[in-house]
């Protein structure tokens, strides 16, 4: 099967593996797991920050620093389809108490919107308290920011008080796709995080960054939600070899988005915008068939992938699937759309 329905399908490579297996470990929770505390110290620099926090999963890493920048019945401004408000199974609202207020189109936003949604300084009104801004973004077709805008909403949301979060779950594939580093890109923020585990290729894992203060109280948080692990060298240790050996690579994801996007643009009733980094998200008009009959088509075809609306595609390349795997999934959907 060729699988494109995410990123974090990979599997860990046999080196990766052979890393993981030579791990020095010790208790995470009392903070003696060496390959923890080197991986969080690089991954802090990485980022220009402080400090950083190895936590299970991206998801966590946002909900964490949600509580940590906010009290409950704050408002939280996000981009249209965030990761944060969409797929976290609304634990904003459980876990911190927080509304959210969606702002902008296709998962970015503009100074002037972040501006304009702060609420009132009005008991009638909840505070805006904080910002998330996703780069790049998932459901945005894996979009990245213009580091100017990025900027700009960082900076305006300081200006008016509030904190901001950088949801950086693809963080390495906006600094690949523009030539920054991370650390620039996540400059403007108060807090970042990086995922291990979708196109680096690691099992398990991402990483929180901020000021020593911040993450001493995220480290709390994680704790309260039950996120603390004991040896867990053992995966941090893939999270540093995908460090070393994955993150150039993730230039050649984003050709084979390419590759997928040359093929769809030609076909009748395909809409799609191109590919800025290893996500292709297409819309279908009719008389092409339903995303769901799609689906179920390609699946027996040999390609995976996923529906999320009616009429509406998205493949996600990574790096268990090659230019020949891509060349062939172009070929299937001339054959079912074409």
């Amino acid at each position: 099967m060729i699988d494109l329905r995410s990123d974090t399908v990979t599997k860990p490579t046999p080196a990766m593996r052979e890393a993981m297996a030579r791990a020095e470990v010790g208790d995470d929770v009392f903070g003696e797991d060496p390959t923890v505390n080197a991986l969080q110290e690089r991954v802090a620099a990485l980022l220009g920050k402080e400090a950083a926090l190895y936590v299970p999963s991206g998801s966590m890493a946002n909900q964490i620093a949600i509580k940590v920048h906010t009290q409950p019945g704050d408002d939280v401004l996000v981009g249209e389809g965030a990761h944060s408000y969409l797929y976290e199974s609304g634990a904003g609202a459980a876990i911190s108490g927080v509304q959210f207020t969606i702002i902008g189109r296709g998962g970015l936003f503009e100074a002037a919107e972040v501006e304009a949604a702060i609420k009132p300084d009005n008991h009638h009104f909840t505070p805006t308290r904080l910002i998330c801004a996703e780069n790049t973004h998932n459901r945005g077709g894996g979009r990245v920011w213009p580091p100017a805008q990025l900027c700009a909403v960082a900076q305006t949301a300081h200006h008016r008080g509030l904190r901001a979060h950088l949801d950086g779950a693809r963080l390495l594939n906006a600094a690949v796709a523009t030539g920054l580093s991370a650390a620039e890109l996540a400059a403007p923020f108060d807090s970042a995080s990086i995922c291990l585990s979708k196109g680096l290729g690691a099992p398990v894992g991402s990483l929180l960054a901020g000021s020593r203060d911040f993450v001493h109280r995220a480290h709390r948080i994680r704790k309260m939600l039950g996120g603390g692990m004991r040896q867990a060298g053992v995966l941090a240790a893939a999270g540093i070899w995908a460090l070393d050996k994955h993150v150039d690579r993730l230039a050649d994801d984003h050709a084979h988005a390419r590759i997928l996007f040359d093929r769809l643009r030609g076909i009748p009733g395909v809409r799609l915008d191109p590919p800025d980094t290893n996500i292709v998200i297409f819309d279908m008009e009719p008389p092409l068939p339903a995303a769901a009959d799609l689906v179920s088509a390609a699946r027996e075809r040999g390609l995976l992938f996923f529906a999320i609306a009616p009429r509406r595609i998205r493949l996600v390349t990574h790096m268990d699937v090659g230019r020949d795997d891509c060349q062939r999934a172009a070929d299937i959907f001339g054959e079912l759309l074409g």
